[in-house]
């Protein structure tokens, strides 16, 4: 009795105990059950997890995405990249380098054209006539001009006249940048400046010195930036007729009246030697680079080339009549003009012009008494296939442009540029874009007449060309 007593309580127990199990598991003390509970919770949470359904997938591709790529891989296709990256810049650098080395192989070809005379860019089919209003006349001389030089930087003209004063100006504005008064005769001990006509001048190829001949046999050296005086070099016993610096030295030639030519070492404001040989006065003298200069013997009817270190010279005929100009197109060819109205070209080649064309400018006076007019003055672009000549003399004097022929064989006119007055000096600028002439009412050498109605100044003669490229030939 007492032993199954004891046993229906061990049972009862056990029964009460796992009914204590089962109520802790579905009940969560509040007396709802934990199955009530997570249900609630899923109809809550429901609109966050259907949001951050579509991120979680493209995280889960990305991340399969990543795994799909081994190291490996990943190491061969940077590799693959910086290879590609390599052979784009390997090809750009050659592109550059193989446009830099047909650049140098062009400048180095011109420049050995250069040197034997033979280089000449061909733009005189690209020049337009220039529209007369562009054509700017600047005014400041009292007499005529009789010469003028260009800066090296084109910015600045300088030019001289029979009133003995220089006139620097400036090409952009037009305007009178600064004067050199000249002085009255008997004056030269006390005035700084020309006391007599200024004939010529030259201007050095780094622009640090200018030059200026006289009728008093002076030549007077400037400073172009400053217009200062700097030196003064006798040794002329006639007018000084001619003058031009070597291209990249300081060396100067001068040529004079009294038929001879000197040179002079502007540095140490020297004289080096004298030159002989004209019949009659030199009236014109150009060089370039090679130590030798040309020069024009007037009514000896010679035009010279004289080889400084080889003391000679060589000796060439042509003009019916007296050689008033001279000018090198490069280093082998010039051009010449005369009062005989024809202009010529000539190669050191050969002893006669290679080109001649008679009565350039016209001709004047009655029926079977005509005489042409004077070719006053001559100018070339160096290294190009354009020339131009400038007439004297008449109301209907002009400047008139050539073309060359291919290998400066024939000229061919190409337009002229109406001026009253006599065409005293006409310069390229180095560029081609612009040509200056000076202009007077009389001849620079002389005073046989006089055309009232010509004004004296300069005339800036635009250049246009049609197409920028140039070609050169050999």
């Amino acid at each position: 009795m007492s032993s199954f007593f004891i046993k229906k309580k061990v049972i009862s127990a056990a029964t009460n105990k796992g009914d204590l199990k089962r109520k802790s598991k579905t009940d969560d003390g509040k007396g709802r059950s934990k199955k009530f509970n997570k249900r609630r919770d899923e109809e809550i949470s429901s609109d966050s997890e259907n949001e951050s359904a579509v991120p979680n997938r493209k995280q889960q591709e990305n991340e399969d995405d990543e795994i799909e790529e081994t190291p490996q891989e990943k190491k061969l296709r940077l590799a693959k990249l910086y290879l590609d990256q390599l052979r784009e810049e390997e090809d750009k650098t050659a592109e550059q380098e193989s446009f830099e080395a047909d650049l140098i192989a062009g400048r180095l070809q011109e420049d050995v054209l250069e040197q034997k005379g033979k280089l000449q860019r061909l733009i005189a089919k690209e020049l337009i006539a220039p529209d007369p209003a562009e054509i700017r006349l600047l005014r400041g001389h009292k007499l005529s001009v009789t010469c003028l030089v260009i800066s090296p930087d084109e910015k600045y003209i300088f030019s001289a006249s029979k009133d003995c004063s220089i006139i620097k100006w400036e090409v952009e504005s037009g305007k009178k940048v600064h004067k050199i008064a000249g002085g009255r005769k008997g004056t030269e001990a006390r005035h700084v400046g020309h006391t007599a006509h200024i004939l010529c001048m030259a201007i050095a190829s780094d622009g640090t010195y200018l030059a200026s001949g006289d009728m008093n046999k002076l030549i007077m050296i400037w400073d172009p930036m400053t217009c200062k005086h700097l030196y003064t070099f006798k040794g002329h016993k006639d007018t000084v007729s001619g003058l031009a610096f070597r291209r990249g030295t300081h060396t100067l030639y001068s040529a004079s009246h009294d038929r001879s030519i000197k040179v002079w070492s502007v540095d140490e404001n020297a004289y080096v030697e004298t030159l002989f040989g004209h019949q009659d006065v030199i009236t014109g003298l150009d060089c370039l680079s090679r130590e030798r200069c040309v020069t024009a013997g007037g009514r000896d009817r010679t035009v010279r080339v004289w080889k400084i270190a080889e003391e000679s010279q060589l000796v060439f005929h042509g003009h019916e009549g007296s050689i008033d100009c001279i000018q090198l197109i490069n280093e082998e060819h010039m051009i010449t003009g005369g009062d005989d109205g024809s202009i010529s070209i000539w190669t050191v080649n050969k002893k006669k012009p290679v080109s001649t064309v008679k009565q350039a400018h016209g001709s004047h006076g009655n029926t079977g008494l005509e005489q042409p007019h004077w070719v006053s003055s001559v100018a070339a672009l160096h290294n190009s296939d354009i020339v131009a000549s400038g007439a004297s003399g008449s109301h209907n004097s002009a400047v008139q442009l050539w073309k060359c022929g291919q290998g400066f064989r024939g000229l061919e006119p190409l337009f002229s540029v109406p001026m009253a007055g006599f065409v005293n000096s006409l310069k390229f600028s180095n560029s081609g874009k612009f040509l200056v002439a000076g202009v007077g009412q009389e001849h620079r050498l002389g005073r046989w007449w006089r055309v009232k109605e010509a004004k004296n100044g300069l005339y800036i003669i635009p250049l246009k060309r049609q197409v920028q490229e140039q070609e050169v030939v050999q």
